[in-house]
């Protein structure tokens, strides 16, 4: 790739020094167009290389691998941390972990580090040999170490956000979530009908009470809102009454320079009547408001059946 940028960088050296020359006496625009692809594709090939050639002489000196680089920037991360937490950092189920500072334990020197990132052999002509011969795979899992640290200590040191939660059981007395649990399915149908049952007897006294007060409905909003005004007005100042007049002058207002917009709206209808910003209601839609708003849905179908039969 030198090689090759070396020619073209000649050739480029000699158009620039000739361009004010007529351009009838210079290359051809096919072959300007290739001469300037080769540049930039060879110029940007060449850069990336030596990039990578940097970054793999860096790692061979260091005995440092690219993983190996992350975790000793992140063990001067929670050094920092630690640093403002009196050494201990938090880890899982309130666990506190001491944080130290340890060296990487695989940087011998730069000559050591070069002689085992080549294979292990002090012959400088066998590094750069292609043909030379295999290392010894024991030189893939004993490694050297500059002994700065305990031998008992692993690395990389410990993080308190990898460090696994400890295992509890499914079924504990102090979870606010419990999964019932059944010795035999015998035990677990017996309790299912006897959900079942209890179901039955809630829905039977549910239904009593519609037979004989009929479908139960919501009062609409406009009404509660008035009953609970007029509870909490019962405990309020003359002051207050007085600014309550003067908002409700104030949203009268409002609701009238609204209705001029968006169309009259009955206030009876109450909550259901809202419209959209075009004053479009789910009525105009052919969407019965009342029912989809007003009725309980969870009525058994036995008893609409009786009283779609009755008339209600």
């Amino acid at each position: 790739m030198i090689y090759l940028e070396s020619f073209i960088f000649t050739r480029v050296g000699i158009l620039w020094e000739n361009r004010n020359m007529p351009s009838y006496l210079g290359p051809s625009i096919p072959a300007l167009c290739h001469l300037f692809i080769l540049l930039v594709v060879n110029s940007l090939t060449l850069f990336a290389l030596f990039v990578l050639l940097v970054r793999s002489i860096w790692a061979i000196g260091a005995n440092v691998t690219t993983i190996e680089s992350w975790e000793i920037e992140r063990h001067k991360t929670l050094l920092r941390r630690a640093r403002y937490f009196g050494g201990y950092l938090d880890g899982p189920d309130g666990m506190k972990v001491r944080i130290r500072k340890q060296e990487f334990p695989y940087d011998v020197g730069i000559l050591s580090n070069v002689k085992a990132g080549m294979g292990g052999s002090w012959n400088i002509l066998s590094w750069f040999w292609p043909l030379a011969s295999t290392p010894d795979r024991k030189s893939g899992l004993d490694f050297e170490v500059n002994e700065f640290e305990d031998p008992n200590l692993s690395w990389p040191p410990p993080d308190p956000d990898r460090i696994p939660r400890k295992s509890r059981p499914i079924f504990s007395s102090s979870d606010p979530f419990t999964i019932p649990h059944f010795d035999s399915p015998a035990d677990e149908m017996a309790a299912f009908r006897q959900r079942q049952q209890e179901d039955l007897a809630r829905r039977a006294v549910a239904i009593s009470d519609d037979s004989a007060a009929g479908i139960r409905r919501r009062r609409k909003f406009h009404e509660r809102y008035k009953n609970n005004k007029s509870s909490q007005t019962k405990a309020e100042s003359e002051d207050e009454i007085v600014e309550h007049s003067e908002g409700s002058e104030v949203e009268e207002d409002e609701h009238h320079s609204g209705s001029e917009v968006n169309g009259h709206i009955d206030v009876d209808e109450g909550e259901e009547a809202w419209r959209n910003a075009e004053g479009e209601r789910l009525d105009d839609f052919g969407v019965d408001e009342d029912v989809e708003f007003y009725d309980e849905e969870d009525v058994p179908l036995s008893v609409l059946k009786e009283r779609i039969k009755a008339g209600l």
